[in-house]
């Protein structure tokens, strides 16, 4: 905590800056014609330029107060839908008269009908911000009804396989945050996060490949930040409900926003059904001759229900200072049932092992977080402190049953359960001060943004695991198996700060550079076996970044940054899982951390009529890279379990291109071609190759409130120390429909009408075994959403800060 006290001691004279200004303007906006309360509209404070210093919103009586205004001379903008925009010029803040009150102002009706205003202007699919890469999901219509893993899927740079696992250019060493911090469901099992999230509530998707400073180091390939929908003013919500073959949900929310106290509620419940096999045939090796031959056959057929409940409360005492809170809950029972169908032989095909086994694997999970923080804003536009906090909790449990028997007979022969149960309470503390300034020279004049701040994070984390089997296929004759049973308890405490200078000129350079000082401490102990292991680390992780822009629309940018990556709870998990008694996979807590070295090339431009396009070369190398690797024994059975590699060197490059040719067509096309090289010297392996994909996507929009949309992708497959997979496809249609004058939304997709499922066939490779795996997925679907908005909404208010912590729950910072 020693590094805490001084981070926060070197925040103290950037906190001196901050000075609260008297400056004060109120007014009241009436209807020019009724002379009643016009509430809900945007007032803006800009300077006789144009540049926006502040804006409000006018409560339900249409009364404004702008408060801690610099003295000057400033113009009010008032705007809302159905009113002519008003202008209010020179209005003075003096040290003498620092409060003006208004007299009422009045707002002429417009005269055009809404039903006769043609909106043309869209937001482009796919935008460039600089340092991130924006996928407005929300403009999608093909994600209506389905889930996260169907929108990550068509954001650039990112790859989805079919069984819900993340990749950022070849990596799956991704950040993944929900508006701006952690999430616990996308902590505990990433891939299962994202089906179960609706993508009804997905506003876009954010692609930091080069995070700064102000970014924890965890993310050896980057960070993405799923923002989620919400209303900013006034009442409203929206009720959501679909029905498929292989996803329904039902769920809705509700969002008041007066002029200080906002309040926001959501609920959703859902359902995904999971249809799949595996065939695999696996040959041991000893000395590179074949000792026996494993052929196994899968099925499964499982449908989880869960639902998902956030409620978040803010208030606004004045213009400079907010209070957040918020809660939020998951729950639910994703199960992988199975069967097993087991034939192992020698290598001359001699019989030695065959079994059935019915699997009953059952995951219950209910998981809270809690954040409270302050944000205090000052007279400097941009200048601003925050405190954060967050606490969550995650029970994360697992059961399985196993019932086995001969090939020939339905009379068990073995019977095994298991019992894990996972805990998870984390404790996060935040504070953060920007402070902009500015500095003029002769040929230029330049903005400066600094940013410093302090974080402190402290995670305690228990599995008791136990293994009870009965080898006379009795229920009366279970027995516990010690070898088998441990508990195990886990701390992380990680102390963190970091600065970060950011300046813009009007000659269009920026330059952003950043250092990360990160102390992590560790300690893990197997009750049991009283066995207990300590260690502790120190990072500092720099980051720089600059861009030039030529003729305002084409943006050139170098960056580099260092990126750490801690192992997660589930790597660190001894718990064996023996399900498959040929296939036993577990967890290693003695795991190291992995350190990335990342640079990126990119350029961007756009055109008025929304087209765009950008590209970027990359190079990353992670040193050591963590990979879940199998070793198979004499008896043919193999061992997975977490181990760190050595080196993992990815070169490549990603280009996104949109199209416009007319206000009713948009087209956009995303490529990523990655050269993958893996090398482990400890194992005396090396695999390298060429992976890509291209995902094309084209909307036209038809009158009468009508779109079609087809979407698709296809790529090669992946690569890793010990196995190629091959490539996969797929593609769909979607329409959508708006009612009523866009209160009700009706919105059909159809995946893959033409193929029930993809198939995928892998080859692994290791000195004590060859294996191929076929794989098939049941992804042909057809779903119909309905939706229905009511209430109100307007521009205004503000964003509540919380915290982020990029990295996931349990592993590492």
């Amino acid at each position: 905590m020693k590094n805490l006290f001084l981070i926060a001691f070197w925040l103290m004279p950037l906190l001196a800056f901050a000075q609260l200004n008297p400056g004060r303007i109120s007014g009241t906006l009436t209807d020019s014609t009724t002379a009643g309360a016009v509430p809900f509209a945007t007032v803006a404070l800009q300077i006789p330029d144009g540049t926006l210093i502040k804006g409000v919103t006018t409560d339900e009586k249409g009364s404004f107060s702008i408060e801690q205004i610099a003295v000057g001379t400033y113009k009010l903008v008032i705007s809302f839908v159905g009113y002519r925009t008003r202008t209010i010029d020179k209005i003075a803040i003096t040290a003498e008269k620092p409060a003006i009150a208004l007299p009422p102002i009045s707002l002429a009706s417009d005269s055009r009908s809404l039903k006769q205003v043609d909106v043309v202007g869209q937001k482009a699919l796919v935008e460039d911000k600089g340092d991130r890469l924006v996928y407005n999901a929300e403009r999608d219509a093909s994600n209506t009804g389905g889930t996260a893993a169907d929108v990550l899927r068509k954001v650039p740079m990112l790859t989805v396989d079919l069984d819900g696992n993340l990749k950022m250019r070849g990596s799956g060493n991704i950040k993944v945050l929900v508006n701006g911090k952690p999430s616990s469901i996308m902590a505990r099992n990433l891939a299962d996060a994202l089906k179960q999230m609706p993508a009804n509530s997905i506003k876009s998707v954010e692609v930091i490949t080069s995070p700064g400073a102000k970014y924890d180091a965890e993310g050896s390939a980057g960070v993405i930040n799923i923002i989620t929908k919400k209303a900013v003013q006034g009442t409203n919500g929206t009720v959501n409900a679909t029905a498929g073959n292989l996803n329904r949900s039902l769920g809705g929310n509700l969002n008041i926003k007066g002029k200080k106290l906002g309040f926001a509620v959501s609920l959703n419940g859902y359902q995904y059904r999971n249809i799949g096999e595996n065939t695999s045939t696996r040959t041991s090796l000893s000395a590179g001759v074949p000792t026996s031959v494993l052929r196994q056959s899968t099925y499964r057929d499982n449908t989880g229900t869960g639902g998902y409940g956030e409620m978040s409360l803010d208030y606004d005492p004045d213009t400079t200072n907010r209070i957040n809170f918020s809660a939020n809950a998951w729950g639910g029972n994703f199960p992988m049932n199975s069967t097993l169908n087991s034939r192992l032989t020698d290598a001359q095909g001699g019989l030695l092992q065959a079994y059935h086994r019915d699997i009953q694997f059952r995951n219950p999970y209910g998981n809270t977080e809690f954040n409270l923080g302050w944000t205090k804003s000052f007279r400097k536009p941009g200048q601003e402190f925050s405190l954060l906090t967050q606490y969550a909790r995650m029970p994360d449990n697992y059961y399985y049953t196993i019932r086995q028997n001969n090939i020939e007979s339905k009379v068990p022969t073995y019977l095994e359960r298991s019992t894990n149960l996972s805990r998870n309470n984390e404790y996060t503390f935040q504070a953060d001060y920007t402070h902009p300034f500015t500095a003029r020279t002769k040929r230029d004049t330049l903005s400066f943004k600094l940013e410093a701040g302090a974080k402190a994070i402290q995670r305690s984390i228990g599995s008791e695991f136990v293994v009870e089997q009965a080898t006379t296929g009795l229920d009366a004759d279970y027995m516990i198996d010690p070898s088998r049973s441990n508990d195990f308890m886990y701390d992380q405490g990680v102390v963190s700060g970091y600065t970060s200078l950011k300046v813009d000129s009007k000659r269009k350079w920026n330059l952003t550079a950043g250092a990360r000082l990160e102390h992590t401490t560790i300690s893990g102990d197997f009750i049991s076996t009283k066995t207990a292991f300590n260690s502790q680390y120190q990072n500092l992780i720099p980051s720089f970044t600059l861009a030039k822009t030529l003729r305002d629309k084409h943006t050139f940018k170098v960056s580099y940054t260092q990126r750490i990556s801690r192992p997660l709870i589930w790597y660190l998990n001894p718990f064996r899982n023996s399900s498959d008694p040929n296939n036993i996979q577990t967890g290693n807590p003695f795991l190291n951390p992995e350190l990335t070295h990342a640079t990126e090339l990119s350029y961007s431009t756009f055109g008025k009529e929304g087209s765009s396009f950008n590209a970027a070369l990359f190079w990353r190398q992670t040193n050591n890279a963590i990979e879940w690797l199998s070793t198979v024994n004499v008896q043919g059975v193999a061992l997975t379990t977490p181990q760190n590699i050595g080196r993992n060197a990815s070169y490549g490059a990603n280009m996104n291109l949109t199209l416009q040719p007319t206000k009713q067509l948009n087209a956009t096309i995303s490529t990523d071609l990655t050269y993958v090289d893996l090398t482990s010297l400890a194992l005396n392996q090396r695999t390298n190759g060429w992976v890509w994909s291209v995902s094309p996507n084209v909307s036209y929009k038809l009158p009468k409130d009508l779109t079609i949309q087809a979407n698709g992708y296809v790529g090669s497959g992946w690569i890793s120390l010990q196995s190629r997979n091959s490539g996969w496809y797929y593609y769909g249609l979607s329409a959508k429909k708006e009612l009523m004058d866009k209160k009700i939304t009706l919105t059909l997709n159809v995946n893959n009408p033409f193929n029930r499922s993809v198939r995928i066939i892998g080859d692994q490779f290791a000195p004590s075994f060859t294996a191929q795996n076929t794989s098939m997925f049941v992804n042909r679907s057809v779903r119909l959403t309905l939706s229905y908005k009511f209430g109100q909404m307007s521009s205004g208010g503000k964003q509540s800060k919380k915290i982020r912590n990029d990295d996931s729950k349990g592993g590492g910072q």
